[in-house]
């Protein structure tokens, strides 16, 4: 299947999307694929607490692991059904996962894990076509994607898969919410341990070629949540960033800075380090899978370092930070803090593009196949 080219087009375009109660509150009973990543885990809790019933197919990856050991692990509660199953086979979906029960509305945080060409086609799209249709079987007339704001401007192998499947969606006759999440918390959190060390905070030319919202677990699953009761929500796509103005790289260094009491240091790293990388890496891909695959995550690692993650004005082909909608209540200051004090911490999944490096955005933030 040739990528697509084009962004898919909601009928009356992106919605700002403000959140808050709205007068169509039902009980649904909801299929949550790639509920063990941080933002599955954290649509998973919303979920419960809007009364929804929830179910969740979770990988079986060890003979001597237990749906209580995966429960444990994720952080799900009690009340939320797991069952195991294969989300990449049709069969396993409709025996394992929907046994031929009825759903009215999926919700999908599942993304692959690294963002290589084959990964991505593979679960970002193949995976959720086979959902869909078997969702479409078990009675299911919602579906609320989670996916990227990066999609807008499409240069990477992971965003074309994740562009044709929304096509696919738009064109299911569900109606559909594809919600487009800025930077995650977890993804702008790779250097505080570094700053408190006493290192330097690292940029990518002067800190400001980039900008995002960033938007923390809990404001996303809340708004994921939202989109099966809010009719404004329906039938669009939806970019949403975290409360607060847009931060650059350079404003993260300085603000960390001045939350450790420390002298601010910052080293310049050159874009043309990605540039050497993937062209020695692409040289030597033609020869070897793993050399190809980790000349994409060089890809990856430049376009996080050059591309904003806000809302991209069509007609100038700029980032607009005043049109990028805004959610919830935590900035991602305030998660720094919770780090510091040692209230919060980051489970970094092996997705992760570079671990410390400015920028990073653990490619589009969400979880990989099993919900890493």
């Amino acid at each position: 299947m040739p990528p697509p080219t084009t962004l898919p087009k909601a009928p009356s375009g992106t919605d700002p999307a403000s959140p808050g109660d709205h007068p169509t509150e039902r009980v649904r009973r909801v299929l949550l694929l790639g509920a063990t990543g941080t933002a599955g885990q954290a649509t998973a809790h919303a979920l419960l607490r809007a009364g929804h019933e929830v179910v969740c197919p979770v990988r079986d990856g060890a003979p001597d692991r237990t749906l209580d050991d995966i429960r444990l692990a994720a952080g799900l509660p009690d009340a939320i059904e797991l069952r195991t199953g294969d989300v990449t086979d049709a069969h396993s979906l409709q025996h394992d996962v929907f046994r031929g029960e009825h759903f009215d509305a999926m919700v999908s945080c599942l993304a692959s894990r690294t963002g290589v060409p084959a990964d991505a086609w593979a679960i970002d799209h193949r995976a959720h076509v086979l959902a869909l249709e078997a969702a479409g079987q078990a009675g299911v007339r919602h579906m609320v994607l989670l996916s990227a704001i990066c999609v807008q401007r499409p240069l990477l192998g992971f965003q074309h898969a994740k562009l044709a499947f929304e096509r696919e969606l738009i064109d299911s006759g569900l109606t559909y919410s594809i919600v487009r999440p800025t930077a995650f918390f977890k993804s702008l959190s790779g250097q505080v341990e570094r700053v408190r060390g006493g290192k330097p905070f690292l940029l990518f030319g002067d800190g400001t070629l980039t900008a995002c919202k960033p938007i923390g677990d809990a404001d996303l699953g809340d708004y994921i949540a939202g989109c099966l009761t809010d009719p404004a929500r329906h039938d669009r796509i939806l970019p949403i960033g975290g409360p607060g103005d847009a931060i650059t790289p350079r404003e993260q260094g300085e603000r960390l800075f001045e939350m450790t009491g420390r002298k601010p240091r910052f080293q310049k790293v050159p874009l043309v380090m990605f540039d050497g990388i993937r062209s020695v890496l692409g040289q030597l891909g033609r020869f070897n899978a793993g050399c190809a695959a980790k000349a994409e995550l060089a890809r990856i690692g430049r376009y996080y370092a050059t591309e904003s993650m806000l809302v991209l004005d069509p007609r100038t082909g700029r980032y607009d930070a005043d049109a990028t909608p805004s959610t919830g209540t935590e900035t991602l200051f305030d998660f720094y803090a919770r780090l510091l004090d040692g209230t919060a911490s980051v489970k970094r999944g092996e997705h992760a593009v570079f671990r410390e490096s400015p920028g990073s955005h653990d490619r589009d933030g969400t979880g990989g196949i099993d919900g890493r």
